[in-house]
């Protein structure tokens, strides 16, 4: 009797839990890239980066990473919640979201958490920089669907990437809302975790969330997103600090997303407090205003190709990391650009390796075979914005089924990376000592991991120069290795410098666009 007694208690208690939905939608949408984003193009993630997790894959496939996701998995262990999964369909960066893929989604994520037996809560990781042809706002729209289908009673806890283009909108329409602190992005999971953790005490009635949000009027440009470092550094670490401090439940700085040609572009500063409205708006303005003070020392210093391949071969120690900025797929560029690889090849560089997305090209190396001569044209496929197409000359190094394992926490904090069928050529000129490569991937693949490099048998710290397509993010894997990081003004969808775009949307006047 004593047993069965046990047993009816702890079924008891299991029931008691409260039950929190969980999914999202996750978009960084570069509206400055033509190429419109499909179902199929969040079904194929990057790099098999997530794709769409569905049902209880969600929490599966999850579980053992360092992402959002899984934060939301840990806090809900933690305190004692149930969570009921949905969909979470992404990460993705490319162009606009078609309307037919945004109402396919939204309307999926909503059905399914409307099939939950009760809901206590809801969870959501937004990106915070999606735009649909119909909504440029469209985090919100989705968090006033789900609000318009649940109620403004239930509690609705949303976090958002650090380049998210916070709203007015969004905050007042969440029960909280918190943005990831760092850039490179090492506490994913942590701020999963830590909005979990709030959801069980707003469920408990232990706290009642009051936030506001403070937008300075500028543009925080990305070249100056890492948040281990000065200008931006100070401020990060007193959004912590203030986490610590009686009666504030979480502060956000956003650095914004600057690709986004939407009214909320731009950074932004979110404090959330326990039912003191006064608090969160003081604390709020005071970060912005902290953010504002910077503005003079936001000026544009990146070289250009030439001059940092140039730089790259004058350094003395290596490897030199040479970041691709105008090419950064985590923002939304194609991964083919070819300025950098043109500087590489016409300066006459050595032990160089550079990574392009070009399927054609790929296909055609493995259809040659390892040791086969090669000859052909790659990268510049996608557009007329990332440079021209190269004729290369050299030989197949090697085939590689390019999937990858990243157990460190790295930006984002994905694990499980497929970038499809890989082939590395040697270019001419090419030493034993100092090999010149280039990776030809089928599948645009974000360099978040020196795995990418590793498992195609690229030897990182042998390298004079490594060429990694993007700007702050790639510094968690590269850092460890590279004697100097050099950021470049290449072109591309997302160049650096905002003089190369023209904004129709944002506010007016703002801070850093010229």
């Amino acid at each position: 009797m004593r047993v069965i007694f046990i047993l009816l208690a702890s079924l008891a208690a299991a029931q008691t839990k409260p039950v929190i939905g969980v999914g999202g939608i996750v978009h960084e949408t570069n509206t400055f890239n033509p190429k419109k984003t499909t179902l199929a193009d969040f079904e194929a993630g990057i790099g098999g980066a997530s794709g769409i997790l569905r049902g209880d894959d969600l929490l599966k496939l999850s579980v053992n990473a360092n992402n959002t996701t899984a934060g939301f998995i840990e806090g809900a262990a933690q305190s004692g919640l149930t969570l009921y999964p949905t969909l979470v369909a992404g990460p993705q960066t490319i162009g606009i979201v078609l309307d037919s893929v945004f109402e396919s989604l939204t309307q999926e994520l909503i059905s399914r958490l409307k099939q939950a037996p009760k809901l206590d809560g809801i969870l959501l990781f937004l990106h915070g920089t999606m735009v649909a042809e119909s909504y440029p706002h469209a985090d919100a729209e989705i968090v006033r669907r789900v609000r318009q289908a649940f109620g403004e009673r239930i509690p609705l806890i949303v976090v958002h990437d650090f380049h998210a283009n916070v709203s007015e909108e969004i905050v007042r329409m969440t029960t909280a809302l918190i943005t990831y602190k760092e850039c490179p992005h090492l506490d994913a999971k942590d701020r999963g975790v830590q909005a979990a953790k709030l959801m069980a005490q707003v469920v408990a009635g232990k706290v009642k969330p009051t936030q506001a949000i403070v937008k300075p009027p500028m543009l925080f440009n990305i070249l100056f997103h890492n948040t281990y470092a000065a200008p931006l550094k100070p401020i990060t670490d007193e959004s912590k600090r203030l986490e610590t401090r009686p009666g504030i439940l979480a502060a956000s700085v956003a650095g914004g997303y600057q690709y986004a040609d939407i009214l909320a572009m731009g950074p932004s500063a979110v404090v959330v407090t326990d039912n003191d409205p006064a608090l969160a708006k003081r604390e709020a303005e005071r970060l912005a205003g902290m953010l504002w003070n910077l503005r003079d020392q936001l000026t544009l210093k990146a070289p250009n190709a030439a001059e940092a391949v140039k730089l790259a071969m004058e350094n003395g120690k290596y490897p030199v990391a040479l970041m691709d900025a105008g090419d950064n797929i985590g923002g939304g560029s194609a991964g083919d650009s070819t300025y950098i690889l043109a500087e590489l090849l016409k300066q006459k560089a050595v032990g160089w390796v550079v990574v392009l997305a070009d399927p054609g090209a790929a296909a055609q190396a493995i259809q040659l075979g390892v040791g086969s001569p090669f000859d052909g044209a790659v990268g510049g496929k996608t557009d007329n914005l990332h440079g021209d197409s190269i004729r290369l000359k050299g030989r197949v190094k090697g085939i590689h089924d390019g999937r990858f394992v990243e157990t460190a926490v790295r930006h984002g904090g994905g694990r499980y990376w497929d970038m499809g069928t890989t082939a590395v050529i040697e270019v001419e000129g090419s030493t034993p000592d100092l090999p010149n490569l280039v990776v030809l991937t089928p599948k645009r693949v974000i360099p978040f991991s020196l795995n990418q490099l590793q498992s195609v048998g690229v030897l990182p710290a042998q390298m004079r120069i490594l060429v990694a397509k993007g700007t702050i993010a790639p510094r968690a894997a590269y850092e460890p290795v590279a004697a100097r990081i050099i950021e470049v003004d290449s072109g591309g969808v997302t160049g650096v410098n905002p003089a190369r775009f023209t904004y129709r949307n944002i506010r007016p006047n703002l801070f850093g666009v010229k």
